[in-house]
């Protein structure tokens, strides 16, 4: 596999920082195993190709391809071309939860669907070149408007020809089948909460919709991803929360009940452990992209 380069996981900083948008411009590392991440994750290839392991499915990027999947499942880099050059973006579900896709493709992203543009825009290189410097610029404007204009371009998709990668009947990658069986469980715990984050549900409700007990829907999910349930079900809610607070004009009260929070106080005391800070002074603040491997 001469000119080609190998994921060193140790040096991912994606998964650590659920809440910051992590930049990556570099040439993919094949990864010895499936990682997960809170975040959504945009792929734009300049040159090569990427060929993934994603949950449930395979799929392979090519040159000019701009792709969108959810990190929160399993998935991996299994091959890559020589000399392969890549933008990899990771966005917050703030950030996710901003853009204005169909109910339908939405969903559909969050049960594992891989979400590829039809053919290549000549426009995406530079394009992708200019906001990957902005994205990392020290000026909060100059990332809002990059990361405005990447929205928009990301909306695009679903207005254009695109493609769309289904998981499978079996829901696992065959080569790793026998590695890791709760695959196909945590997707379909990732799939119900998707559906009803803000709404209120239990450990029970989960299980009955995985189709196992509540004590191993929980453990199974926690050993899978790293996250309780209930840390998993908070990050969306404060992703949506956060994507209220930046584009809406509702009161703060009523972003925490439309995000699934039961009280102001539950969510003021989540939003700060979460985030660092409070949804008033999120309101305020602008972020700072982070520049890593991932």
């Amino acid at each position: 596999m001469d000119g080609k380069r190998f994921w060193d996981p140790s040096k991912s900083v994606a998964e650590r920082l659920p809440n910051d948008l992590v930049v990556s411009c570099e040439q993919p590392g094949i990864m010895p195993s499936p990682h997960w991440h809170a975040q959504v994750e945009v792929n734009y290839v300049f040159r090569g190709s990427i060929d993934y392991a994603m949950h449930g499915h395979r799929v392979q990027f090519e040159e000019g391809d701009l792709a969108l999947f959810w990190g929160g499942l399993p998935h991996r880099v299994v091959d890559t071309g020589q000399d392969t050059y890549y933008h990899a973006i990771h966005l917050p579900l703030l950030h996710f939860f901003r853009l204005r896709f169909a109910p339908d493709l939405q969903q559909r992203l969050m049960r594992g669907a891989t979400l590829v543009t039809g053919e290549p825009c000549e426009d995406d290189a530079p394009a992708f070149t200019r906001r990957a410097r902005a994205l990392l610029s020290a000026d909060g404007r100059v990332i809002s408007h990059a990361t405005d204009e990447l929205l928009l371009r990301l909306e695009r998709i679903g207005l254009e020809p695109h493609r769309i990668h289904e998981p499978n009947e079996a829901g696992a990658e065959p080569a790793d089948a026998g590695d890791n069986p709760s695959f196909e469980t945590i997707r379909r715990i990732c799939g119900f909460i998707a559906e009803n984050f803000r709404s209120e549900f239990d450990a029970v409700d989960v299980a009955v919709a995985a189709d196992i007990h509540p004590k191993y829907a929980m453990s199974v999910f926690k050993r899978s991803t790293g996250m309780s349930l209930g840390e998993y079900v908070s990050l969306m809610r404060i992703s949506f929360a956060q994507a209220q607070l930046r584009d809406g004009e509702e009161s703060i009260t009523q972003i925490a009940m439309d995000s699934g929070f039961g009280s102001l106080s539950a969510f003021n005391k989540c939003f700060r452990k979460k985030t660092g800070t409070t949804p008033s002074e999120f309101r305020r603040a602008r972020h700072r992209p982070v520049s890593a491997e991932t």
